[in-house]
């Protein structure tokens, strides 16, 4: 049955200001690491990395180049790490120096393939800045050198973070209850 009452907003997480401060601090360290970089390109995962993303870059300080890359599993597929590329990037990243931007790390398997794909195409360094690591849901070892946020195996939303392209325009991460969830899929 759907109803026009529009369901409680996710239980705050993480609050804005707590991110924002998380941001600057991500973006001071960054700043040392690639103090000497001629241009640092910065790869935003499409969709949910590009709130923090646009934050991020705001305080960097080093040049920056901006592009976004987005993949999604085969469908069908039962390997992990099957991926296949919806949007590449437009900059060419060989002996560049590439940092992507991720909202969440949880099994490994994506950024796993995208971190080797980007090595192999022969960029000066590969790093990834992640929003959110759920270390407790990893599968395949993959090294988050610049994390905001270590969280517990909670479905989260908001600061771009979606359920089922609902919630991302929060200013917040929150996290969705069981019950809002079947109240969204039901609405549906």
């Amino acid at each position: 049955m759907h109803s026009n009452a529009e369901p409680l907003p996710p239980e705050v997480l993480i609050p804005a200001d707590r991110l924002q401060r998380r941001v600057t601090e991500l973006a001071a360290a960054i700043d040392r690491d690639y103090q000497d970089s001629r241009r640092l390109i910065c790869i935003g995962v499409l969709k949910g990395a590009v709130f923090f993303l646009t934050d991020l870059i705001k305080q960097i300080q080093v040049p920056v180049a901006v592009d976004f890359f987005q993949v999604s599993s085969y469908r069908g597929s039962t390997t992990p790490g099957e991926l296949r590329v919806r949007k590449d990037i437009d900059l060419p990243v060989r002996g560049e120096d590439v940092l992507i931007i991720e909202d969440i790390v949880d099994t490994g398997y994506t950024l796993r393939t995208i971190l080797d794909m980007f090595r192999f195409r022969g960029a000066r360094t590969v790093r990834l800045c992640a929003l959110l690591d759920k270390r407790e849901r990893r599968e395949v070892e993959v090294t988050v050198d610049y994390c905001g946020f270590e969280i517990e195996d909670r479905f989260v939303v908001g600061y771009g973070l979606d359920f089922d392209e609902r919630w991302r325009n929060l200013p917040y991460v929150g996290v969705l209850t069981p019950a809002q969830s079947a109240v969204e899929k039901a609405a549906q």
